[in-house]
């Protein structure tokens, strides 16, 4: 959208975060999902400067075909004492092939002294002749004006002479850069509207979360009439990240009426939010406004009542409108309600029955107080409803007995073996497994034992592990809980164990979780069990 610009800087600004490493493919990847949520540009990266960024946009021009966005190149303007038409790095940009080139250029006088080491009047040259150059090649241009707040700070008058000179050589667009991310968003929202009044420049920002203001600020800037917003998906970014996108999207459609992004293009967001995490391998963070697991979630039995009234008595809006859930947690602070509802969403009507939701609740109360958790533990849940419900837990196979050995020798690896002993299907099996550790010998023998009866196990995957000593106090003698997250390669569950042997602990969560998963398959156990 012309009149408003949503430019995302996931792979280049985000990918700094320490720790994220991105492979061409990866980029190529989250810049799909970018599109597929309406960014309306997305910057690659910096060509010329990074061999990495080069290929990404060589294989953008036959690999990539965006709908909604449009691809930007990142680069600084030209050296010192060189023309823009022989610097190396600015003839990467114009070859990169992308239709805008984002330049970043130095706003505070301190840093073109210290770090350029050049003049003031050279300094602005350089953005002059950067922007000249690359317009007359046909580009589009936008400068990332950085370090500009600190610098306006401590000389406004050459700072605004650079937005100036950019907005005059032909940039559409002068992004207002928080680099060091310490303002707050009242002083944002006064330096663009001096900035504005002082240039007639059309305005961009750019907020880093240093000071934890970086969706504040970003708001403040639009406000005080910035009409371009950048962002990282996820909030990724060097040291404690960028404004996240997702969050200052979503504040701008469903807190200030604007439409931003192609029309029902939000409902996407937590699925997009989501796929990213997995291509960058950065968990997703459960607490992240509007696409976190736990935006939306409610645990404390007062709410959890009120909830059941009207769920917008404790949200802020409606979670489908970025196609998050509603979740109700079941914990020790559990109330009937919590339980009522959260029942309700796997499918019991327990409002009929007010002798078993007291009889749930109380097991629930008691087995919390005891280690247990199944706020983090769904399928753990579940499977103590059906008990409480149907009168027994499900059950595919019995457990005879299980041993696990661990052979240390030095100069080499430890390795586990796990053997046991199950009655599935009818018949009795003895299986050993070995693994790296002895949750994974476990693993590998469970799975083996009953496969035979039940072939849709070999499906399962051990993709999380989790363990936190519950009192501390005590030592090595203290009790542990466990909680193990297996997947079907589409969706995935978790189990919880809890005991003062660790591996006992474990046992119990991967058991569940097999169980869980042969449930969720709708699969029928076998007469014999």
């Amino acid at each position: 959208m012309s009149s408003f610009h949503v430019y995302d800087t996931t792979l280049r600004d985000g990918a700094q975060q320490e720790g994220l490493n991105l492979s061409v493919e990866n980029k190529l990847s989250i810049a799909r999902y970018l599109d597929d949520l309406g960014v309306g540009f997305i910057e690659g990266g910096w060509p010329g400067a990074n061999p990495k960024d080069t290929e990404f946009f060589r294989r953008a021009r036959t690999d990539l075909e965006l709908k909604n966005a449009t691809l930007a190149a990142f680069g600084a303007t030209r050296r010192a004492g060189v023309k823009a038409a022989d610097d190396p790095l600015v003839a990467a940009l114009r070859d990169s092939g992308a239709q805008v080139v984002t330049l970043v250029a130095k706003s505070h006088d301190r840093h073109v002294d210290l770090a350029l080491r050049t003049t003031l009047e050279e300094n602005l040259a350089m953005v002059r002749d950067t922007v000249e150059h690359l317009r007359t090649g046909g580009q589009r241009v936008f400068l990332d004006a950085e370090h500009f707040f600190d610098g306006y700070r401590d000389n406004a008058a050459y700072a605004l002479e650079v937005v100036r000179t950019a907005a005059e050589a032909g940039a559409e667009v002068i992004a207002l850069c928080d680099t060091n991310g310490g303002m707050l968003p009242d002083e944002v929202g006064e330096v663009v509207t001096n900035v504005l009044q002082g240039t007639q420049a059309r305005l961009g920002i750019h907020c880093h979360n240093d000071a934890g203001c970086a969706v504040a600020n970003t708001l403040a800037a639009v406000d005080a009439g910035a009409t371009h917003v950048q962002g990282t998906l996820n909030g990724y970014g060097e040291r404690t990240g960028n404004a996240d996108l997702v969050t200052v999207v979503a504040n701008l459609e469903l807190k200030r009426g604007r439409t931003v992004l192609p029309n029902g293009k939000l409902k996407d967001a937590t699925r997009i939010a989501h796929a990213v995490s997995e291509v960058t391998n950065v968990p997703p963070y459960s607490r992240q406004p509007y696409v976190g697991a736990s935006a939306f979630a409610h645990k404390a039995g007062l709410h959890a009542s009120a909830v059941k009234v009207d769920p917008n008595l404790y949200q802020h809006t409606q979670p489908e409108k970025v196609g998050n859930d509603m979740r109700l947690l079941v914990s020790d602070m559990a109330g009937r309600a919590s339980v009522e509802l959260k029942g309700r969403e796997l499918g019991y009507d327990l409002a009929g029955d007010r002798a078993l939701l007291t009889r749930i609740t109380d097991r629930v109360k008691e087995m919390e107080s005891r280690g247990y958790t199944f706020e983090a533990a769904d399928a753990s849940f579940e499977l103590l409803l059906k008990e409480m419900v149907e009168g027994k837990r499900p059950s595919y196979f019995e457990v005879e007995s299980w041993r696990v050995i661990t052979d240390s020798r030095p100069g080499a690896e430890a390795v586990s073996e796990a053997t046991v002993k199950v009655l599935a299907g009818g018949e009795r099996a003895i299986v050993t497994g070995e693994g790296n550790g002895p949750v994974n010998a476990l693993d590998e023998a469970l799975r083996g034992a009953i496969g035979r009866a039940y072939p849709s196990v070999a499906k399962l995957d051990l993709i999380d592990y989790r363990v936190r000593i519950l009192d501390q106090g005590h030592g090595t003698d203290a009790v542990i809980r466990v909680i193990i997250e297996l997947s079907n390669g589409v969706d995935s569950w978790e189990t919880v164990g809890v005991g003062h042997n660790i591996i006992e602990a474990s046992w119990e969560a991967l058991r569940d979780g097999v169980t869980y998963g042969l449930v969720r398959a709708g699969v029928t156990p076998l007469v014999g069990e």
